[in-house]
C-alpha cells in the first residue's frame, strides 16, 4: 500500500467499491478547501467516503478540515466528523484577502477589456500570469487571441483532456507559457509557486471566489498582485461592489470613490458581512446546539458533472 494517497472523494470512493484498496490503516483524514468541495455538491461523497468498510472511527483516527472560509454550514459539519474537542485554529483574517497580495480595481467596460489586458500584459512582461474569466469557451477565445498577439498563453478548463490539463499546468509552470487563462473551477486546487499576477478578466459574482482567485499569488510569503476589471453596468460586478470594497478596506487597500458609489447605489444587495460569511470565530463559543448538516444549496449532480469534467 502507499503512505499518502490524494484523491477526489468521488473517484475515490469508486476506488474503494472496486476493491482496489481499503482505509481500515487509516490515520489521517485530510480535507482541503473544504467549503469548495460542499458548494460543488460533494457532501453526499463525503460521508459516504466515512461511512467506508473498516475506516476509523473519528476518534480513532485525526481528521483535518483547511479552507479559507469557514461558514456555519461547514463548522456543523465538522462537529459531526471531527472528535468533540477539535481544535479550530485561525490564521490571519478567515475569508480576508492576504495582506502580500496588493489588490487593484479598474474600470474597464466589457468591449474595452481585451485591450486593456493586452497593455497589462505588455507591462508585466514574463512574469508569471494567471487570467480568470466566466466560461470555457472564454477561456480558449482569449488564449487564442494572446497567442496571435504573440504573447505565449495557455488556457485550462472542465472541457480539455487530463492529457491536455497536464501539458497546459506544464507549459505555465516551465515558463514556456507565462500566461494561463482558467474557469474558477478548473483552477480550484492548483498550487502554483511564484504566480506573479492574478487578473480578474471577468470578476466573479461572488466575494468567496473573488479571495479564492486572488490567493493564488501572494503565497509562501511572496508578494503578488491581483487586477481585477470591473464593468459598472455589468450584473455580477452590481452583486459583489459592497462585499469588494469591505474586503478591500479591511486589507488596507486602495477603494476607488467611483467603485464606492457603485457599492453605496447598489440597491437591494446586502451588505458584506464576514462573520456570516466567512465565520472567523468558532461556533462551540456561540453556545450553539449541535445539529446536522444541512443539504440546502448542494448539489450532488454539480460534483458528478465536476468528477465527469476532470476525467
Amino acid at each position: 500500500g502507499c503512505n499518502i494517497l490524494c484523491a477526489t472523494p468521488g473517484r475515490l470512493l469508486d476506488i474503494i467499491r472496486k476493491e482496489k484498496i481499503g482505509l481500515t490503516k487509516l490515520r489521517y483524514l485530510v480535507l482541503d478547501e473544504a467549503d469548495r468541495m460542499l458548494d460543488m455538491g460533494f457532501r453526499e461523497d463525503i460521508e459516504n467516503l466515512l461511512r467506508s468498510p473498516g475506516i476509523p472511527s473519528k476518534e480513532e483516527r485525526q481528521t483535518l478540515m483547511f479552507s479559507a472560509t469557514f461558514p456555519s454550514s461547514i463548522q456543523s459539519l465538522a462537529r459531526n466528523i471531527l472528535k468533540p474537542d477539535y481544535l479550530f485554529v485561525v490564521v490571519g483574517q478567515v475569508g480576508g484577502a492576504c495582506s502580500d497580495v496588493e489588490q487593484v480595481v479598474m474600470e474597464v467596460e466589457e468591449f474595452g477589456k481585451k485591450d486593456k489586458l493586452m497593455e497589462i500584459l505588455q507591462e508585466i512582461g514574463s512574469e508569471r500570469t494567471m487570467v480568470f474569466v466566466k466560461t470555457k469557451k472564454k477561456a480558449d477565445f482569449i488564449a487564442t487571441f494572446l497567442c496571435q498577439e504573440k504573447v505565449p498563453s495557455t488556457s485550462i478548463h472542465g472541457d480539455r483532456e487530463q492529457r491536455e490539463r497536464e501539458t497546459a499546468l506544464r507549459d505555465f509552470k516551465t515558463g514556456q507559457c507565462p500566461v494561463i487563462v482558467a474557469t474558477s473551477v478548473a483552477a480550484r486546487g492548483l498550487d502554483i509557486e511564484n504566480v506573479s499576477y492574478v487578473i480578474n478578466f471577468d470578476i466573479p459574482d461572488d466575494i468567496d471566489e473573488y479571495v479564492h482567485r486572488i490567493g493564488r499569488t501572494g503565497r509562501c510569503g511572496n508578494t503578488g498582485r491581483a487586477i481585477s476589471f470591473f464593468d459598472k453596468r455589468g450584473d455580477d460586478e452590481q452583486r459583489i461592489a459592497r462585499s469588494l470594497v469591505k474586503v478591500l478596506s479591511d486589507a488596507h487597500q486602495e477603494v476607488p470613490a467611483w467603485l464606492e458609489e457603485v457599492a453605496f447605489s447598489a440597491h437591494g444587495i446586502s451588505a458584506y458581512n464576514p462573520r456570516s460569511k466567512f465565520a472567523s470565530t468558532d461556533d462551540r463559543q456561540k453556545g450553539e446546539s449541535r445539529k446536522d448538516f444541512s443539504t440546502s444549496g448542494f448539489s450532488p449532480s454539480v460534483a458528478q458533472a465536476e468528477e465527469e469534467d476532470w476525467g
